[in-house]
């Protein structure tokens, strides 16, 4: 057993796993995470400490550093008020200089990791743009406009997702912006698997890519597959028998046309397997007849 806490450095921003230690902290309390360029930062507790099993896959995770006191209060205001005006200088040399590029997030680091003078100061930039984009000048005079270190970051359409945040298609907020860890390749495949519309445009999420729940949602889908009757099966329900016409995975249910009268009902999966198993040990049941081709048995479950 090991004990897990989650942070967010913004309110409603993504949440990060640390080891709280033992220290006890309550939701909404302001504690210290280190991080790897600039030191120990402040955070949101978001979720208290918990036990948590050691195969949950939360691996090593780095340790809580401690409540934040007045002074890394004070701190964080003035790092939070330097990346506001970071922003904006950056926005407007962007427009001076007509640079096709577009500013999604900024960081301000006092002490970066291998700082080599005392006192610098790292100011990280991290923009969109439909192709390389020279902005050896831009970096020049922003580093003078803001007396820092200037790095800036081109990042594809997913990772500005992931920082600037907002609402998907299903109402609820960006998985990439709150706990989905990596980007993995998508494909077509996975909403053919899961009888979506196969128009990319139907599919795909805010930032104009393939939805990222199609990929952690597909083994749903085939463990579904698995264990529910096929399309065209025959099962045996309260009301007679019936036929397969459809799979409706989210409700863990399958769709069926009653036999004696034509009626399109829902039935839950687990229910339409049993009855499909008792149909078949009735001693009066007619045998099965094996079809030619896999893909044409009606009554593979």
């Amino acid at each position: 057993m090991a004990r897990v806490m989650a942070v967010a450095f913004e309110r409603h921003g993504r949440l990060h796993y640390i080891d709280p230690g033992d220290g006890d902290y309550r939701v909404g309390e302001r504690v210290l995470v280190p991080t790897l360029e600039g030191g120990a930062e402040v955070a949101w507790c978001v979720w208290a400490p918990e036990e948590a099993e050691s195969g949950d896959g939360f691996g090593d995770l780095p340790r809580c550093a401690g409540r934040a006191e007045a002074a890394d209060l004070a701190r964080d205001a003035a790092n939070r008020h330097q990346r506001d005006q970071l922003r904006v200088t950056a926005n407007r040399l962007i427009r001076q200089q007509k640079l096709p590029m577009k500013v999604v997030g900024v960081d301000w680091i006092d002490h970066p990791e291998g700082a080599t003078r005392k006192n610098e100061r790292l100011a990280v930039v991290y923009f969109t743009a439909p192709g390389r984009v020279d902005f050896r000048a831009l970096v020049g005079e922003l580093a003078r406009a803001v007396r820092a270190r200037v790095d800036l970051r081109q990042i594809g359409s997913r990772e500005a997702a992931q920082i600037t945040g907002g609402i998907g298609s299903c109402g609820r907020d960006l998985c990439c912006a709150t706990f989905a860890k990596s980007f993995e390749p998508i494909s077509m495949r996975l909403a053919k698997d899961q009888d979506l519309p196969p128009n990319p445009m139907r599919v795909q999420g805010a930032c104009g890519r393939l939805m990222c729940c199609l990929k952690y949602e597909h083994p749903l889908y085939e463990e579904f597959v698995r264990e529910a009757p096929a399309k065209g099966a025959k099962v045996l329900t309260d009301e007679g028998t019936a036929t397969v016409i459809g799979h409706s995975v989210p409700a863990d249910a399958v769709v069926l046309r009653l036999s004696a009268t034509g009626e399109v009902t829902e039935c839950a999966r687990a229910d339409a397997c049993a009855a499909r198993a008792a149909y078949e040990q009735r001693s009066d049941a007619p045998p099965r007849k094996k079809a030619r081709h896999r893909r044409n048995r009606a009554d593979n479950f």
